[in-house]
């Protein structure tokens, strides 16, 4: 039965397109070679901006608490959002006391404000609202992440470290630490936007990555890497809280929807815990639910990610939500702890350049 709202040829059109230039950056064919000469002025416009930061003649600043950027280099998904979840929840059993920024990508609205569990999706965005409804820490999104991380310590001044979910490029922000996370893709063709994924050159100065493989093409001591392995946990979580096991819903039949980078990736992983889906259907990242219907009845299970979950549990109480979880080396978290502790304790407000 069709989808009723947008039309489907349309949402999924996206989705499908997004997987094939995905595909398209992972060698250098032709398609690739066509549209190299395209990423010559953007190569020059990232050395341009990061040349003027470099100089302090575009303003940077820093908002007196230890900030780290977990980031990527690479477009599309990469697990950064689940990784900042993790980094949070290790310093909440540090005892420290996190807070959370973002941009907040996707978003209708371009204030700068807090982001609590009852927020809607489309006045924060998917994934900042996901971290604050995960963890219970302050979260603020704002354009320039320098005013959510100023806003939170004004709201939370016992902030202990902030962690910016996304923004390693966002060089107004200045950082004591950066994170950068692959995928299982890699950098793909080496090539720049257009003609590959890369969104800067690669590689470049970081503290640490975290990828699958505990390593990165062109990764160069002192440089660290650490391995980082994704799956599925063995439960859906209803929108009460209380979770399902996957183990259940075996043999039954399954509509599974996903608005992320890559939801081949979710569908698979379904598909490995014993899932019999019967319909997978793929939306564009960040996809806003407003007016997508079910294209199936009751009788099947919807079941989603849980960046989705968020958008889709006030029109679809019904769906089921399947966590993603983490396995990240413990030599990660002691080597952070370690940098936590070497950090001056002091606040500092720094600005760089004009006001």
């Amino acid at each position: 039965m069709p989808a009723t709202g947008a039309p489907p040829t349309s949402r999924q059109g996206t989705a499908h397109a997004g997987a094939r230039l995905r595909a398209l950056w992972q060698t250098r064919g032709l398609g690739a070679w066509l549209l190299w000469p395209l990423s010559l002025p953007y190569r020059a416009l990232v050395a341009l901006r990061r040349g003027l930061y470099a100089a302090g003649l575009l303003p940077s600043g820093h908002p007196g608490r230890p900030v780290i950027v977990v980031g990527n280099v690479v477009a599309g998904g990469a697990g950064k959002t689940p990784v900042t979840l993790a980094l949070v929840r290790h310093l909440q059993s540090r005892g420290l006391r996190p807070g959370v920024i973002s941009r907040g990508y996707g978003r209708s609205t371009h204030d700068c404000r807090a982001v609590a569990p009852d927020s809607p999706a489309q006045s924060v965005g998917d994934e900042p609202l996901l971290i604050a409804r995960s963890s219970q820490v302050p979260v603020f999104v704002a354009p320039r992440r320098l005013d959510a991380a100023r806003a939170l310590l004004a709201a939370h001044p016992q902030t202990d470290v902030l962690v910016c979910d996304d923004g390693l490029q966002h060089l107004a922000l200045a950082r004591d630490l950066e994170i950068c996370v692959f995928n299982d893709e890699g950098v793909g063709n080496g090539f720049l936007l257009p003609a590959g994924p890369l969104r800067e050159p690669w590689p470049r100065a970081v503290d640490w990555v975290l990828s699958p493989q505990g390593a990165a093409p062109g990764l160069r001591p002192p440089l660290r890497a650490f391995a980082l392995q994704r799956g599925l946990a063995p439960h859906a979580v209803r929108r009460n809280g209380s979770q399902v096991p996957l183990s259940a819903l075996q043999g039954q039949p399954v509509h599974a929807v996903a608005a992320i980078a890559r939801p081949g990736d979710f569908f698979g992983m379904l598909r490995a815990q014993g899932l019999a889906l019967e319909q997978a259907e793929a939306l564009p990242d960040h996809y806003d639910f407003d007016s997508w219907q079910r294209s199936t009845d009751g009788r099947y299970t919807l079941i989603c990610t849980e960046k989705d979950a968020v958008k889709l549990w006030p029109r679809f109480p019904e769906a089921l939500a399947v966590p993603l979880q983490l396995h990240i080396d413990p030599a990660f978290f002691a080597a952070l702890d370690a940098r936590l502790a070497a950090l001056a304790p002091q606040p500092r407000v720094r600005v760089h350049g004009p006001p």
